[in-house]
């Protein structure tokens, strides 16, 4: 366990943020290799993906329930110096991730069609994208047991051997993609269930990994038979926590249904381009989503301690780190992004609109940075629902005027992601004056010496 209450604040978001973004980083590669290949069997195969793929947000919805919720406490109870509560909390955070992970198997396999067959623009694209859901499902459920490992080691400030994890089975992935796809090797391609294959046995083995790693080298937290009997008051503790935390991805799972739902008529290499240019989106956001994710166990851990200086510290440095990743990744999205589109995309017109769309939507990236910022420390504080907040804000300008503006006389795609550049502005400034609002509060209740989680914290002297 790493002591984040003691020493340089950038230091400890720098130490912790670069394993964070390496990681992410090769996470995201699972999709971008499954996406390379696969945009090689046509346009139909890529949007049945990327819409099958968009699934995805609402499984990380839950697992952010799960996650989040599990780091804060863990977090807190290593600021407090509470060890037994921070090993109670991760054997229910693993109880809990086996009954989601056996509740989205079910739900995916039973709704994942109808869902495909309201997005799809055709019958080419449902059919490419069940095929994709069906194998990639086991992958989307086992990511539970990975959340929740990887969410109590940063809890207690450890980051690297979740990044080593992600880093070996991504080079699984990338070995099996091009066998499993296109058949090399094998002279037997499997086409897009191929890649939903290799997903799955490449996640499947990073769990297996993640718990070798418990049980020989990890002391802080681990395993306990004991504890693994449901314990009511932990898991409402975990969900006071996450259940707001994960309506934040739920609510990008709706924006991205609403756009592909309005943009349905322009046709699968509309679905396409927009498909590859999110997913490019979603890596450039990576380096500020990792200082997010790596100020919230340091804002988490001093707030608890009651070094209430430390915590305002980290929001102000993580802001500062963000906004300067943000805003170089702005300029490389006004640079030339033909030439990194089209690795993934050989249709013109898909990677027209995917161009149009990254550079367009770019101009709100150091916004969008803030906001993952505001959400690292509204964690960190215990209290996630002003970020749903924020997000339910935008949500419903974007949906109710992207709809509006649908149906007016020469709408075009470009009118969309106009909209969206307007709703995060307005979410940005939301979300902003929710932090101050919250913080203050929060930062008074912890001065006056008032438990936070139901759980006494350490006073600094």
């Amino acid at each position: 366990m790493h002591d984040l209450t003691q020493g340089s604040i950038p230091r400890h978001i720098i130490r912790m943020a670069m394993p964070i973004a390496i990681g992410m980083l090769f996470q995201t590669l699972y999709y971008l290799i499954d996406l390379y290949f696969v945009s090689r069997l046509g346009g139909a195969a890529i949007a049945g993906v990327s819409a099958a793929g968009n699934m995805q947000f609402i499984v990380m919805a839950v697992t952010q329930v799960l996650g989040i919720g599990t780091m804060v406490l863990i977090a807190h109870a290593a600021g407090r110096k509470d060890q037994a509560d921070a090993n109670l909390v991760f054997n229910q955070s693993l109880l809990l991730a086996a009954i989601a992970g056996a509740l989205v198997l079910i739900a995916g396999y039973t709704l994942g069609p109808m869902y495909l067959r309201t997005l799809a623009a055709d019958d080419a694209t449902y059919t490419a994208g069940t095929q994709y859901l069906f194998w990639f499902l086991p992958a989307l459920g086992l990511q539970f047991a990975l959340i929740s490992m990887g969410s109590a080691l940063r809890g207690t400030g450890i980051a690297k051997p979740t990044m080593v994890v992600q880093v070996v089975t991504v080079v699984l992935n990338a070995i099996l993609a091009p066998i499993l796809i296109a058949g090399w090797g094998t002279g037997r391609p499997l086409g897009v269930a191929g890649a939903g294959i290799a997903s799955s046995i490449a996640v499947a083995i990073a769990v297996v990994t993640m718990i070798l790693y418990f049980v020989r080298l990890e002391h802080y937290v681990g395993f306990d038979a004991a504890q693994f009997r449901a314990h009511f008051p932990t898991w409402g503790r975990v969900l006071r926590i996450g259940v707001p935390a994960g309506g934040e991805f739920a609510l990008m799972f709706l924006s991205m249904g609403v756009i592909y739902w309005i943009i349905r008529d322009f046709g699968a290499a509309a679905q396409a381009g927009f498909g590859v240019g999110s997913r490019l989106m979603q890596s450039i956001f990576l380096p500020a989503m990792a200082v997010a994710f790596a100020a919230a166990p340091i804002a988490g851990q001093n707030f608890a301690a009651g070094k209430l200086d430390r915590a305002r510290e980290t929001f102000w440095e993580a802001a500062k780190i963000g906004s300067i990743l943000m805003g170089s990744m702005t300029l490389f999205a006004h640079w030339q992004p033909e030439w990194l589109i089209r690795l993934f995309a050989a249709d013109e017109t898909t990677v027209a609109v995917a161009v149009d769309f990254l550079r367009t939507i770019s101009w709100n990236f150091i916004l969008s940075g803030l906001i993952f910022t505001c959400s690292g420390i509204f964690q960190a504080l215990g209290n996630t629902v002003p970020s749903v907040i924020s997000g339910a804000v935008r949500l419903v300008v974007f949906a109710a005027v992207a709809i509006f503006v649908s149906r007016r006389p020469g709408f075009t795609l470009q009118h969309i992601w106009y909209v969206s550049v307007l709703s995060t502005t307005i979410q940005a400034v939301l979300t902003l004056w929710l932090l101050k609002w919250t913080a203050d509060k929060a930062m008074r209740r912890a001065a006056e010496g008032t438990p936070a989680l139901g759980q006494p914290f350490a006073r600094s002297a």
